[in-house]
């Protein structure tokens, strides 16, 4: 057998020992220990995890990093909402390709090799974000698969300019659609034309949905309708539904079930959750995060993914989901072994299958392959292990060499 590439020593899900992965022409060819081939290049990852890479399934790239543009005072979703609307409408192609870039690279070298991004389209942006994120998506196409979903933050009833600029998007580059029903003054209306123009394009759905506390407050019944009236089953992510936080285990798991029944995926966003939620609570703050791995037992595909970095809706974060999934784990007080599988699992693999993507190391498959410094995915949420190298259909997209101590004799403990 003849490779380009041979990785040595490599650990994988469910395999005891390390093994070797051969890749040729961009897939892989052989796993299992000690392959004896000729190859035109060979790397030893001494014993290091190799997976798929990570998933971001859901991320706003053209919002990213406007902190010193927008005012933080009430730090709720409100707030958030409107300085955002104010700062789009100074942005440029080119702000939002080098902001959108910038954050893309640090996803690529946090072992992200698959995303998801929404685009905001209406009066205020234009389809100057559009552009810029079609560039991004070019640009970064030899490490990353970047899809992009149209999106109506602010509403759409109200402003029917905005649904023209959406058809065009998807006529022009646009992946799927996204909508936002709970900034819209007439929310079953909003869902019936997000649907609408998803079936004339024949693309996927992906809704922000139920941001608040209130479980009496929800479009999720409409949804879940219109999915099934819609024949949308298996193309439908709602993200956030904080409200889901606040049920009982009971009433909880009788909407897991509805959800998962109508082929509904749910993507939770740890970082924004927690910064948005529960600003009227003075004391005992509800974390306010749906409990994703609980709806997975209900038959719900759930995902964790990043939402925004730097901006008001999240001041913090830098692309990583080994991060995320670490976070996630914190607040929701998770330590078994199962647990820990299926957070990567939702950073990983379950995401990759709301985006209906390839994922996963198989003779035959992609050699999209990224490698953490960890000896197992357990490991790897626990430490929030530093990816070490990456691929992309058998090529090396980024490196990041181990940290080094360096000790001067015995003035090292000094």
């Amino acid at each position: 057998m003849q490779a380009d590439l041979v990785l040595r020593n490599a650990r994988v899900s469910r395999q005891p020992h390390p093994i070797d992965i051969a890749i040729r022409a961009g897939r892989i060819v052989d796993m299992r220990p000690q392959i004896r081939c000729d190859a035109v290049e060979e790397e030893d990852l001494d014993g290091k995890f190799a997976f798929s890479g990570f998933v971001d399934s859901h991320i706003h790239l053209d919002k990213a990093c406007i902190l010193e543009r927008c005012s933080i005072c009430a730090g709720t979703l409100e707030e958030a909402v409107r300085e955002t609307a104010k700062a789009k409408a100074g942005f440029s192609e080119e702000d939002v390709h080098d902001r959108a870039s910038a954050i893309v690279r640090q996803a690529i070298v946090h072992g992200t090799n698959r995303m998801r991004t929404f685009v905001e389209i209406d009066p205020r942006a234009g389809m100057r974000s559009f552009e810029a994120i079609k560039r991004v998506r070019e640009r970064f196409a030899f490490a990353i698969d970047i899809q992009i979903c149209a999106f109506a933050q602010e509403g759409l009833t109200q402003e029917p300019e905005t649904e023209a600029m959406l058809d065009e998007a998807l006529a022009t580059g646009a992946d799927m659609i996204g909508g936002c029903p709970y900034t819209d003054p007439r929310p079953e209306e909003h869902i019936r034309r997000i649907f609408a123009l998803a079936k004339k394009h024949d693309v996927d759905v992906d809704f922000h949905l139920d941001f608040s506390l209130d479980p009496a407050k929800t479009d999720l019944p409409a949804v879940v309708e219109a999915t099934r009236a819609n024949g949308y089953g298996g193309r439908v992510v709602i993200g956030h539904v904080t409200n889901l936080s606040t049920l009982n285990p009971a009433d909880r798991s009788a909407i897991g079930r509805e959800i998962a029944t109508a082929g509904i995926a749910l993507t939770v966003l740890p970082a924004t959750d927690l910064f948005l939620m529960g600003r009227n609570h003075l004391s005992n703050a509800p974390r306010g995060i749906a409990p994703a791995h609980l709806l997975l037992a209900d038959g719900v595909e759930a995902a964790i993914a990043t939402n925004n970095v730097l901006n008001p809706f999240t001041p913090f974060g830098d692309a990583s989901l080994v991060r995320m999934a670490n976070l996630y784990a914190n607040v929701m007080q998770l330590s078994r072994d199962k647990d820990i599988d299926q957070v990567f699992e939702m950073v990983g693999k379950r995401a990759a299958a709301i985006m209906r993507a390839e994922h996963g190391l198989s003779v035959g498959g992609a050699a999209d392959i990224v490698v953490l410094d960890a000896v197992d995915q357990r490991s790897a949420i626990r430490t929030v292990a530093s990816p070490l190298a990456g691929w992309k259909a058998g090529r090396k997209t980024f490196v990041r060499p181990r940290a080094h101590i360096l000790e001067h004799g015995g003035l090292a403990g000094r």
